[in-house]
């Protein structure tokens, strides 16, 4: 057995181990294996070395060795770190470092020795696995894991408040004494604060102060046991102090003043108070208050929550002409404020506040928020109740009112310049038993008119009931008897409503107006009854219904009656007394007063209607009767008591003929104006006679004289002086016709009838040049 001793050994390791079943034989011989005892071949230690050395490379790490005593035998290492940081004499056995060894990126060496043949390379014993051990040396100060911490801690935190903990580590071997152990110390910022040896900051003053300095640094440096410290042996701690509520808020000025108009609408902002208070936003919880002063019920003080600033708000209307100037003092106070950590307390919390109230002109203003007044129903009331509203300003301006259209859409009220409301209409509280009109009041200037102030105000007319509704039957009935039905049988207990305001004593009176009957009503004394039957059996071949008028009446002021008709029908019914056969009763169907005058205006329409087309048709026919065509010629006459002068052809015809003809007087004898003949005198016509008669009048003086007779009896005709349109043309003028109305008379050789058939372009024109069958019709 061989043994291998380092200088440098901490520890023998000795192992035994077992023998290849088939070991190599170098010289060729062969033993039995049963002759042999196995065993193994390798002795050697554990090998250790120190971490930076400071003595010349290589540096001897130990020896390797086996008793394979062979001349052709060589040392192998096989491992990472072969080649790079280890090598072996391969004769020898002797392990070496070619590089400076640091334990705290490799603390040990992991490798595999063999021995094999030099010529084939073969193991000449099996391969056997050994550690490298780097020995620790003190040669690393502690380090933290952050250069820079950041920290917070409560302002006013008593001493001993823990603020962070800071770690350093050691990159030693922990495991030798004094290597890896830190120690830590405060080198700025040690006034505050202090450091235990775990590495935890705490605060040393009571008395940090958010608000005088807000954010500290402090370093701190670690060392190990030996002293042994570094530039990255130091960290940055920056501790901010968290705010608390210790301060009072205080305001920025000790005066307030604002101007506000009356009309400022109750609710908004008046003015905005301001207040300082160092504390952060989250810590502001400002309440402002009215101290003194006999104005908290018409002013009040909300927080702005968001920037911390008090809002003045009226809580009623304000009038110039009533207050014009408030003052009161008002305070700034923090309910939530934490009073352990208060020194002293402000006397800046405290303000004056003015007021101060211009004029507007404001709209009237009604003495009352809503008026109610009562009416009873089928009334007209001079006076139903008055609306009284005011000028608030010092003009004391006058008031119109009126009612909104909107709200009285009957027209049922009126309202005079004094706000005096009545009706015009009588009203049905069975229709509508209240009435909401909204009155407007406007002001007035000098002259009457509106300034554009106006002002609303509701008002609320009750109807009252009258005993205007006679009772009815409460439900139609069907009242059904048997024709066989024995005295006293029951036909129908009937009930009664009334569409006026019922009363708790209300009484119905049922009385049955027929004594000729086979029934009986009974009054029961409770609002109904009962009708029976009186005698016996009914004939159905008398009678199959029975219409029995119920009277009905109520017990109101003044009592009110009204007739309800029911139709029993007689029924055939089997021997239990069920009905099989019973008449279809026919409805009686009522009609109401305003049904019948609504009918009757109805039928009075239609027939005003009907009779103003009859009369428009027959004007139309009487006109296409006297109408004239296109081409016949149209005169116009205008006869007067007197000729008029100047005329040429005065002399061609006498207009006193007509009245010596309207009077049955021979004509008179005409004065000439002149000897001279007269030139139309020259121009004699040859006189037309008619067949049979001589020395008649010519055709143009018989119809003037018809015509005249026509208008002397016609009493209804416009006066003597008055345009006569007559359609004749006289025969007597020596150059005949000059009108070019008469060129599509008879007289012409074309026949212009053609032009009907072109359309309705030349429909016109067919008309003025065509033949007219009427007008061999018209003399």
């Amino acid at each position: 057995m061989l043994v291998a001793t380092l200088s440098t050994y901490l520890g023998l390791l000795v192992a035994a181990a077992m023998a290849d079943p088939n070991p190599p034989h170098g010289d060729g011989l062969s033993l039995p294996p049963a002759h042999r005892r196995q065993k193994r071949d390798w002795i050697w230690n554990q090998m250790h070395i120190e971490e930076e050395k400071n003595s010349s490379l290589p540096h001897h790490v130990g020896k390797i060795n086996s008793n394979v005593n062979r001349k052709n035998a060589k040392y192998v290492l096989q491992g990472d770190s072969v080649g790079k940081v280890f090598q072996v004499n391969s004769e020898t056995g002797d392990v070496q470092a070619f590089e400076r060894l640091d334990r705290e990126k490799i603390p040990e060496y992991h490798l595999t020795a063999l021995i094999v043949d030099k010529d084939t390379n073969k193991n000449l014993e099996p391969p056997s696995n050994f550690t490298i051990k780097v020995h620790d040396i003190n040669d690393n100060w502690p380090m933290f894991t952050h250069r820079l911490y950041n920290a917070s801690v409560r302002e006013m935190s008593p001493v001993g408040t823990p603020v962070i903990r800071v770690t350093a580590v050691d990159a030693d071997d922990p495991t030798v004494a004094d290597h890896a152990s830190v120690m830590y110390q405060i080198l700025k910022g040690n006034e505050n604060f202090a450091i235990d040896n775990s590495g935890l900051i705490i605060t040393t003053n009571k008395n940090l102060d958010r608000e005088r300095q807000s954010k500290y640094e402090v370093v701190v440096e670690a060392r190990d046991a030996q002293g042994l410290h570094g530039e990255s042996g130091t960290a940055t701690v920056l501790i901010t102090l968290k705010d608390v509520n210790d301060n009072f808020p205080i305001f920025t000025q000790d005066l307030y003043v604002f101007t506000v108009p009356e009309d400022v609408r109750v609710g908004s902002s008046v003015g905005f108070l301001l207040v300082e208070d160092p504390d952060e936003p989250e810590n502001r919880m400002t309440k402002y208050s009215i101290m003194q002063g006999e104005y908290r019920d018409t002013f009040t003080i909300e927080t702005d929550a968001d920037h911390n600033k008090g809002i003045i708000k009226p809580m009623k209307r304000l009038d110039y002409e009533h207050i014009r100037q408030y003052t009161f003092t008002i305070e700034a106070t923090d309910p939530t404020i934490n009073l352990q950590y208060l020194s002293s307390i402000s006397s800046r919390s405290k303000a004056r506040v003015i007021i101060n109230i211009s004029d507007v002109d404001e709209p009237p203003v009604f003495q009352q928020h809503f008026y109610q007044f009562q009416l009873r129903e089928n009334q007209k009331k001079p006076l139903i109740g008055t609306v009284v509203a005011k000028d608030p300003d010092e003009a004391q301006r006058a008031i119109g009112y009126s009612i909104r259209k909107t709200s009285d859409k009957g027209q049922f009220f009126r309202i005079n310049k004094y706000g005096a409301i009545n009706n015009e209409k009588e009203l049905d509280r069975e229709v509508y038993p209240w009435y909401n009109l909204t009155v407007e009041a406007r002001e007035l200037d000098s002259n009457g008119l509106s300034t554009g102030k106006e002002s609303i105000v509701q008002v609320h007319i009750e109807v009252l009931d009258e005993n205007d509704n006679a009772p009815k039957f409460a439900q139609p009935y069907e009242p059904k008897v048997c024709e066989n039905a024995p005295p006293g049988k029951l036909v129908m207990q009937i009930s009664a409503i009334d569409e006026d305001i019922t009363p708790k004593n209300v009484k119905f009176k049922f009385t049955l107006n027929t004594d000729n009957s086979n029934f009986t009503l009974t009054d029961n004394h409770d609002n109904t009854a009962n009708l029976t039957v009186k005698y016996g059996p009914f004939d159905r071949d008398y009678a199959k219904v029975y219409y029995l008028p119920v009277l009905i009446s109520d017990n109101g002021m003044p009592s009110l009656t009204s007739t309800n008709t029911l139709a029993v029908a007689v029924c055939k019914c089997n021997a239990q007394g069920e009905f099989t056969f019973c008449e279809e009763v026919a409805a009686q169907v009522g009609i109401s007063i305003q049904a019948l005058v609504a009918i009757f205006l109805c039928i009075l329409t239609i027939t005003v209607i009907t009779l103003l087309i009859f009369l428009r048709r027959r004007l139309r026919k009487q006109a296409k009767a006297s109408g004239k065509n296109v081409p016949e010629i149209h005169e116009q006459l205008v006869t007067y008591d007197e000729e008029g002068g100047g005329e040429m052809d005065t002399t061609s015809y006498d207009v006193s003929v007509l009245n010596s003809v309207r009077h049955g007087r021979a004509k008179p004898q005409r004065v000439a104006l002149d000897a001279r003949p007269p030139v139309y005198s020259q121009v004699q016509k040859q006189p037309r006679v008619a067949p049979g008669a001589q020395g008649a009048p010519g055709e143009m003086a018989v119809m003037i004289q018809v015509k005249k007779d026509e208008a002397d009896q016609d009493a209804e005709g416009p006066p003597y002086d008055t345009l006569h349109i007559y359609d004749f043309e006289g025969s007597e003028s020596v150059a005949e016709s000059l009108s070019s109305l008469g060129t599509g008379s008879d007289d012409s050789d074309v026949d212009y009838d053609f032009l009907n058939d072109w359309g309705p372009r030349f429909k016109t024109l067919a008309g003025l040049y065509g033949s007219d069958p009427r007008e061999e019709l018209m003399y």
